[in-house]
């Protein structure tokens, strides 16, 4: 893909922690990702060599920075590589941001990871963010370069829409969930409902409320991202013990850390349905689990990003969830 808009050719690099993706992406854009060679030294410190000319070119480096944390420095590196190599202009394409539910001091004396690992992409010479479903939409304003916020919301929308289900509810699984619980249920047309967490004394087990009529009906609980899974499958069970028809969950990161799998496959759940933002092993798959791709939308980005178009038709589905 030449340059019309005075920028050099575009090209991809691809981290490690989920080269699938990018190649996916690359494939879309006509590009090869092969252009950066990484290892580990024996004792575990990471190499980084950009095998192909980067001067004056717009580079787009993609990975997400899921633990472990050498996702985080092998990204630094690649973007550090990219700086000395001259590149024109260097993008971290981050699928998943990782830190970014440490984005406050929401107790004494802890460190604030998001704006910290916001600041090393700066530090390192990115000039730019391309993202998706951050944990707090205000990680935007911890760069101090341009960033462009993608939602996930279009691909998993879509998939939900092509099922038809009837009499659907679609439920936040907590009271940080509901923004996001309610552009969906405005885009399929679904009702809302929340679960209101409580837990009564400490050491004591959490009671759950649902606010909303589920008993009989279609339920959809949304997140931006599944860890432990204790919210989750929680969640599904609270519904069904309410009578609820059949669960589905939908999440646009699958961390799936600890034993989730087996919380999410005891679970009374019909399906759980996430992107491939973060990779996933054939050890994390389960039947109820379908992965979806975002390397189209992704794709689209880089493309309206290194054309200098605008990139917000791609992410305006997500902004009336502010509202």
């Amino acid at each position: 893909m030449d340059d019309t808009h005075g920028r050099g050719p575009l090209l991809i690099l691809s981290g490690r922690a989920n080269r699938p993706l990018t190649e996916e992406i690359g494939k879309i854009l006509g590009q090869d990702v092969d252009a950066a060679h990484i290892h580990n030294f024996a004792d575990g410190e990471i190499f980084v060599r950009i095998d192909q000319n980067a001067r004056g070119r717009d580079v787009f480096i993609v990975q997400p920075t899921v633990a472990p944390a050498d996702n985080i420095m092998e990204l630094l590196l690649l973007i550090d590589a990219a700086k000395r190599a001259s590149a024109a202009r260097i993008t971290a394409v981050i699928p998943y941001f990782g830190y970014g539910r440490q984005d406050r001091k929401d107790q004494p004396r802890v460190a604030i990871g998001a704006k910290l690992a916001a600041n090393l992409v700066v530090k390192a010479g990115g000039d730019r963010v391309l993202g998706m479903d951050f944990h707090q939409h205000q990680i935007q304003g911890f760069f101090d370069i341009p960033v462009d916020h993608l939602y996930a919301a279009p691909v998993l929308t879509q998939y939900f829409r092509d099922k038809n289900l009837d009499d659907l509810v679609v439920v936040a699984p907590d009271v940080g969930s509901a923004k996001m619980a309610r552009g969906f249920a405005k885009r399929l047309e679904a009702s809302f409902a929340i679960i209101d967490k409580r837990r009564p004394a400490q050491n004591q087990s959490e009671v759950l409320t649902v606010v909303g009529d589920v008993k009989g009906r279609n339920c959809l609980i949304t997140d931006d991202m599944v860890d432990t899974a204790g919210t989750m499958s929680s969640a599904v069970q609270a519904l069904k013990d309410r009578g609820a028809k059949d669960v589905y969950a939908c999440a646009t990161h699958a961390l799936l850390s600890g034993n989730a799998v087996e919380r999410l496959s005891a679970a009374p759940l019909t399906e759980l349905v996430v992107t491939n933002t973060i990779h996933q092993p054939p050890a994390r798959s389960f039947p109820e689990l379908t992965v979806l791709s975002v390397a189209e939308l992704l794709a689209r980005a880089i493309e309206y990003i290194h054309s200098n178009d605008s990139v917000s038709q791609l992410f305006e589905i997500g902004t009336d969830d502010n509202e």
